[in-house]
């Protein structure tokens, strides 16, 4: 008995000294973390169709159902590109800093029992692809009624290949962006700054809109309704790129709603001062260039940080949308560039402004305006080198895969579609019908 008592003190004793010097840090499954990042795929899986409903609602009336289905086809083509090739694209073995290798390519190797860190990897690429879908859902806000619906499907999956897949690797995938520790918590560079890049590149190629074909948006409540699912499954998008179910996931949740709140009251402030006033489409829009803005940073700073960048992002993106495409003469339709472009840079900037040791811990970094040190400049830096490497990068593999799609499929569709609608044109079908009481017809 005494015999026993001392060979189980002695197992305590060395269960307590591996645990302490990493003799014992095999990755096991944590089912908790587990069951919060499926769900958090789901929820930034919702946040396609909310996107969908959020552009319909903006576009013409003739051109709703095409726009929505842009967007779902992303859904579908997407989920297949990861599978087959994206995945490893950008989580396999790096190559050069630039990108992962194909070993993992249709995701061989990877079984129900595999793990990463203490998730299950079929979690992991569950969660990624959500991402994946979403920015190239994002970039066709730009070219509403203009871009056939043939160069739409070749499109997606070039740009997933020589933009999404790379830009991902460089930052979360062990590439030059993560390796010089540039912060980007949920994706400002990978997911905002890249695919309003890629807009700006295509809706350059694609040429302005005739003014005639110039509407009102179309459906008011619909925008409201596609920012709501946008805000709802942000959470998911942000506090789920903790990939754990721990307190640093709760509390980007919370600096996440905070931003959002602050940059919808931020835009409606400025557009009842600038044009007298306030709508709802103006702060549905100042809640998703909230929610852009602090994407890079929701792990990164506290709620002062928060409120400060939110009021950035709707002060920044309400002029962006209203005076800077003006001023510079690009028919973004939707205003990617305005939301997504200038609120992931301000975002990106701002991270290296107030990230916090409060959050990370000591192994953190204090931003300049928390710590103004040569730690919290230098940190600002390389948040500006990895913005702008991403800005060039996807606009120039943009313009390249514009010039390949215009030379093949063509790019932008006929004058005489444009003036009858997408719907009607390229798909036979009108997104509402009204019946008439004279004639009994729809029209």
């Amino acid at each position: 008995m005494r015999k026993f008592s001392y060979i189980s003190i002695l197992m305590m004793v060395f269960m307590v000294v591996a645990s302490q010097t990493g003799w014992a840090d095999e990755a096991t499954l944590d089912t908790g973390d587990n069951a919060w990042i499926l769900t958090s795929s789901a929820l930034v899986l919702l946040m396609t169709p909310g996107l969908a409903f959020f552009y319909g609602g903006m576009c013409s009336v003739k051109n709703i159902n095409n726009m929505i289905m842009m967007v779902f086809l992303c859904m579908a083509i997407i989920s297949v590109q990861w599978v087959f090739w994206g995945y490893t694209l950008s989580f396999g073995t790096d190559h050069g800093s630039f990108i992962g290798g194909l070993g993992m390519a249709g995701l061989r190797g990877i079984t129900p029992d595999s793990l990463s860190g203490t998730l299950s990897e079929y979690t992991f690429v569950a969660f990624q692809a959500t991402f994946a879908i979403i920015t190239l859902g994002l970039i066709l806000g730009a070219v509403e009624g203009r871009m056939r619906f043939s160069a739409c499907m070749l499109f997606i999956p070039l740009w997933a290949t020589a933009c999404y897949d790379p830009v991902c690797h460089w930052v979360w995938g062990g590439g030059w962006c993560g390796n010089m520790g540039i912060l980007d918590f949920a994706g400002g560079t990978v997911v905002h700054i890249n695919s309003a890049a890629a807009a700006l590149a295509l809706c350059l190629f694609l040429g302005k809109r005739k003014k005639s074909n110039i509407r009102p948006p179309a459906n008011v409540p619909m925008i409201a309704l596609g920012a709501g699912l946008l805000w709802f499954g942000w959470f998911g998008f942000n506090a789920g790129s903790e990939l754990a179910a721990d307190g640093r996931a709760a509390f980007a949740w919370v600096i996440t709603n905070t931003a959002a709140a602050t940059a919808a009251f931020t835009w409606i402030v400025c557009e009842w001062i600038h044009r007298g006033k306030p709508t709802l489409l103006g702060m549905a829009s100042g809640a998703v260039a909230g929610l852009v803005c602090i994407t890079p940073a929701a792990g990164f700073v506290g709620p002062l940080g928060a409120v400060q960048m939110g009021i950035m992002a709707g002060v920044g993106c309400y002029f962006a949308c209203v005076k800077m495409k003006a001023a510079i003469g690009y028919d973004d339709a939707l205003d990617v560039v305005g939301v997504h472009g200038v609120g992931g840079t301000i975002g990106a900037f701002a991270t290296g402004l107030y990230c916090t040791k409060f959050v990370t811990g000591p192994d953190g970094v204090d931003g300049l305006f928390i710590g103004w040190s040569a730690e919290g400049f230098n940190q600002l830096g390389l948040q500006c080198v990895g913005f702008l490497a991403t800005w060039a990068y996807a606009f120039a593999v943009t313009c390249i895969i514009c010039f390949i799609v215009k030379y093949t499929t063509g790019l932008r569709t006929t004058e005489e579609a444009e003036d009858k609608g997408l719907d009607l044109a390229l798909h036979a079908e009108a997104a509402y019908h009204f019946e008439t009481e004279s004639t009994g017809t729809l029209k």
